[in-house]
C-alpha cells in the first residue's frame, strides 16, 4: 500500500497579502495606504498541499526553498498544517521567492521574484517518495523551468507505480502557453487550468470549447470559473456547478483549494459531479479570508457546502 495520499512538486513563497484602501501603486515616490497587509503561505504547490491535508488527506511536499527567514516560514507553515516537507531542499545560496498580492475583492494583480520557485528539477525529486504515493500533483506548470523537461518521465514512473497525476498551469508570464505542456496531457490523468488559461492554452476564445479540445489530449479537466463556478470535462460529459455564496474577503489561493478538492474526490472515488462540486465550495470557502490556507475548510464543511448549494 501506498504510504501517502498526494505527493505534491511545486513552489513554496510567502505571499505578502496587502488589501483595501489604495492598492495601485503609483510611481513618482508616492505613498499610498492600504487597510490591511499580512505575510501569509503562499505558493501554488504550497497551497494545494496544506488544503489536501486539511481535507483529511496525508500529503508530502517537495520543492525548493532558500536558507532564509522566507525559508523557515514556509517549511514551517507547511509542517503546522500536517504536510511532509522531508523531501524538499533548501539552498544554501539562492533566496526564497516571494509574491506581492494587491488584492481588490475576488479580483488581484501579483508580482514575484522567483527566487528558488523555479529551482526544483528531476534529480532533486526522491523516488521513494514518487513510488509510495497514490496521485502526483504539479503546480505552477509555467514557473517551474528547471522541471519541466522531466515531468514526462516523472508521471510515467509514478503512473507506472500505480499513481495517479495533475496539473495546475497557472499563468505563464512568458504567454508562450506550452512549453511542453500539450504533449504532457497524454500523460497526464487530471488538467486544472482556469477559464483564461484553458482559453489560452487551447488558443480557443470559448472556454467550454477549450476545455473539450484539451481533453481530447487525454486528461479529465476540471476548470475554475470564478464566480460562475467551475466547469468538467471527461470523455464527452460536460458538467458546471455553481458556486456556493461566500463573503469573499481574498481570492488568492482559491484555485488551489479547488485543485485540491477536485483531486481529493477523484481519489475517494466520488462521481465526476460530485468531484466539481466538492472542487467549487473549497476553492468559494477557501476565499472567506486573507491569504490561500486562513480559512480551508474541512471535509465535512465541504460537504455541507457541496448540499446546500
Amino acid at each position: 500500500m501506498p504510504d501517502r495520499d498526494i505527493l505534491v512538486l511545486g513552489d513554496a513563497n510567502p505571499d505578502l497579502v496587502l488589501r483595501g484602501g489604495d492598492v495601485e501603486p503609483e510611481f513618482g515616490q508616492t505613498e499610498r495606504l492600504v487597510d490591511e497587509g499580512r505575510l501569509v503561505a503562499g505558493g501554488s504547490g504550497a497551497i494545494f498541499a496544506c488544503g489536501a491535508a486539511r481535507l483529511g488527506l496525508s500529503v508530502a511536499f517537495v520543492g525548493v526553498v532558500g536558507a532564509d527567514a522566507f525559508g523557515r516560514f514556509m517549511l514551517d507553515a507547511l509542517v503546522e498544517r500536517g504536510v511532509d516537507v522531508s523531501g524538499c531542499v533548501v539552498d544554501q545560496e539562492r533566496p526564497t521567492g516571494v509574491s506581492v498580492i494587491l488584492a481588490r475583492g475576488d479580483d488581484r494583480a501579483i508580482l514575484t521574484s522567483r527566487g528558488t520557485i523555479a529551482d526544483l528539477r528531476g534529480s532533486l525529486v526522491d523516488r521513494g517518495l514518487l513510488r509510495s504515493t497514490r496521485h502526483m500533483h504539479v503546480s505552477h506548470y509555467f514557473l517551474q523551468t528547471k522541471l519541466r523537461e522531466d515531468l514526462p518521465k516523472l508521471f510515467d514512473e509514478a503512473r507506472g507505480a500505480g499513481a495517479t497525476t495533475s496539473v495546475d498551469p497557472n499563468f505563464d508570464p512568458a504567454e508562450d502557453w506550452n512549453g511542453g505542456l500539450r504533449d504532457l496531457l497524454a500523460v497526464t490523468d487530471i488538467f486544472l487550468p482556469n477559464a483564461e488559461e484553458a482559453r489560452r492554452i487551447a488558443a480557443q476564445d470559448d472556454v467550454e470549447k477549450a476545455c473539450a479540445s484539451l481533453a481530447e489530449r487525454g486528461p479529465v479537466v476540471a476548470a475554475k470559473l470564478g464566480r460562475e463556478g467551475g466547469l468538467a470535462i471527461e470523455g464527452h460529459r460536460v458538467l458546471r456547478a455553481s458556486a456556493p455564496a461566500v463573503d469573499v474577503v481574498d481570492a488568492t489561493g482559491a484555485g488551489d483549494g479547488f485543485d485540491a478538492g477536485f483531486v481529493v474526490g477523484r481519489l475517494a472515488g466520488l462521481p465526476l459531479e460530485r468531484c466539481l462540486g466538492l472542487a467549487v465550495a473549497c476553492g468559494s470557502l477557501s476565499a472567506r479570508g486573507i491569504g490561500g490556507t486562513a480559512t480551508q475548510p474541512t471535509m465535512d464543511e465541504a460537504l455541507e457546502a457541496v448540499s446546500a448549494s
